[in-house]
């Protein structure tokens, strides 16, 4: 049997093409969703992978969903940290609820899944934890002061995490997409968008597939020596320094 992989929020969008390009590559791929049945049913038809629904925001639930994908697949080898949410407002009209949602989602999910497959990977000593920011976690984004600090958190918690897990075959990168065209970045209005476009070198959105190809590499046993790097994937929109 080959490596198991979980992909959080991994039956739409950037998610359901990396599970995709995993399972494609031999992964048995475990694709996690929050809500969207219909979506996790047409994965499920599609790709040929099975979808668990559980709540990455919660400790308790990630745990009871990752417990039944290692009794179905087995030990999860790979992690693609994907799931995340935006609530955008200016901070002055920024709620706490809205705070915590992308906090919880975007960034203590992390912590959730990572956790529960930490000691099964140290103890295997392989492992491949890819966490998904975003370019807007690197150069922050007016009215996302809550997703932008999510995305940043993913970073930081990337380089510590590295350096605990090298020594036993276990490396945390992240990818930061840039804009991708993906149904959510679609339905921005069509002049906000064409102000996006024009901001990207490259001169188009990125492509979900492309995002995938970065996280097939990266979880792979060639990349062994790539370990808390951030990959950028954004068409020269940002280069961090």
């Amino acid at each position: 049997m080959g490596r198991v992989a979980l992909v959080t929020g991994g039956t739409r969008g950037i998610g359901r093409a990396i599970s995709e390009r995993l399972k494609n590559d031999g992964y048995s791929v475990a694709a996690n969703f929050g809500g969207n049945e219909e979506a996790a049913k047409l994965c499920e038809q599609e790709l040929g992978i099975k979808c668990y629904k559980f709540d990455v925001s919660s400790y308790e639930d990630t745990g009871a969903g990752i417990k039944q994908i290692e009794a179905d697949l087995g030990p999860v080898d790979v992690v693609i940290n994907n799931a995340g949410i935006t609530r955008d407002a200016p901070f002055h009209k920024m709620t706490l609820e809205q705070w915590n949602q992308v906090i919880d989602t975007d960034l203590s999910s992390a912590f959730n899944v990572t956790r529960h497959v930490w000691e099964g990977m140290r103890d295997r000593g392989f492992g491949r934890i890819v966490n998904i920011s975003s370019i807007n976690g690197q150069k922050g984004q007016f009215g996302q002061a809550n997703y932008s600090a999510a995305k940043a958190g993913l970073i930081g918690f990337t380089k510590a995490l590295a350096q605990e897990g090298a020594k036993k075959g276990i490396t945390v990168n992240v990818v930061a997409p840039g804009y991708i065209d993906t149904d959510m970045v679609r339905a921005v209005p069509e002049k906000v968008l064409e102000s996006i476009i024009a901001t990207i070198p490259t001169g188009r959105l990125g492509k979900a597939e492309e995002i995938a190809s970065v996280c097939a590499y990266l979880s792979s046993e060639e990349a062994a020596f790539i370990n808390g790097a951030t990959m950028t994937v954004n068409g020269a929109q940002y280069i961090a320094g």
